[in-house]
């Protein structure tokens, strides 16, 4: 598991006017939908046009680096993010596809003027894909209720709950969040 450090210093991120590509692997298409998902309500909720987003469908993460580059080079978008799921299996497979679409991805990114970030999940099972894949909408709402349920009982209003549940994340909301980041970034470093 890996964990983040972070102060809690978040970027004010605005994507208006930005347009992005979403590269999404078939393969797993159940957990990659909700990735989508998330992907696209993070930059619409951050200021991208719904009609600026367009999703690219490619076979699996091992063709994502060309779709990816492919989707860079066409000078359309300010943000390429692929999204895809890997998940452990019984052979050797795993590793290879997890690495060859990640270096892949890199070189990509490293040589494109066009912000590009990695959203496809290499995990070792369909739970550990599904705690990363979450639907923030239906998390949302299930958090408002069990407020509720607490809030309106007086002797809960004391009570320490806790819970050894995972974190519920979307991981395509958070690649689309850090590719608003970056595009900002490239875009400032590029003025004047």
């Amino acid at each position: 598991m890996s964990h983040n450090l972070s102060s809690g210093v978040t970027a004010d991120i605005d994507g208006t006017g930005y347009r992005v590509a979403l590269v999404c692997a078939r393969f797993n298409d159940l957990i990659v939908n909700r990735l989508r998902d998330g992907a696209i309500d993070a930059l619409v909720a951050h200021g991208v046009a719904a009609a600026d987003i367009t999703t690219i469908w490619i076979p699996g993460a091992l063709e994502a680096p060309q779709a990816v580059r492919a989707a860079c080079d066409s000078g359309r978008f300010d943000a390429v993010i692929a999204l895809g799921t890997v998940i452990r299996g019984d052979t050797y497979h795993f590793e290879i596809v997890a690495e060859t679409s990640a270096l892949g991805i890199d070189r990509v990114a490293t040589s494109s003027p066009v912000a590009v970030t990695n959203g496809i999940l290499t995990v070792d099972t369909v739970e550990q894909a599904d705690v990363r894949s979450a639907d923030l909408r239906q998390l949302g709402a299930d958090t408002d209720a069990a407020r509720d349920d607490v809030g309106d009982s007086a002797d809960t209003a004391d009570a320490d709950i806790t819970t050894d549940a995972p974190v519920l994340t979307n991981k395509g909301a958070e690649a689309a969040l850090a590719a608003l980041d970056l595009a900002a970034t490239l875009a400032a470093l590029r003025a004047p």
